[in-house]
């Protein structure tokens, strides 16, 4: 699997949340700021983190974002499904739905377990162990 930009840097606003939200709600300026990543960006990657409830939005001054639940339960998956869509590794008819040549497709069984393995290790690893780290 590639992760592409919006799956790095929406692991990096998750784990900039996570560090500093102990401060207050977390306002993407300062995230933008201490991640080099221009704000207008992180607006795009939080809506679906915010959609996904991942991230809460708080409004008004003084207003942010929070996580919804603590660090230890938001696994790495969460975040790279809600920012790219999914995780899958390859472009497989089979992986994603029934596919007419299943039966007679030599590598689907390859791609099925590649599939599962990425799931398995992101899946695993929580934001909470990611900024231990």
């Amino acid at each position: 699997m590639l992760v592409s930009t919006k799956g790095r840097y929406a692991m990096r606003l998750m784990t900039d949340v996570a560090r500093y939200q102990c401060l207050g709600p977390v306002p993407l300026r300062d995230v933008a700021e201490r991640e080099n990543i221009s704000v207008k960006y992180l607006e795009q990657l939080a809506r679906p983190l915010v959609h996904s409830d991942l991230l809460h939005s708080i409004r008004g001054k003084g207003g942010g974002y929070r996580l919804t639940r603590p660090a230890s339960e938001i696994k790495a998956g969460d975040i790279l499904r809600a920012a790219e869509g999914t995780t899958i590794p390859v472009a497989c008819n089979g992986l994603l739905e029934d596919c007419p040549r299943t039966t007679e497709c030599a590598s689907i069984n390859f791609w099925v377990g590649l599939d599962r393995v990425i799931e398995d290790y992101v899946d695993a690893v929580t934001l909470a162990d990611i900024i231990v780290e």
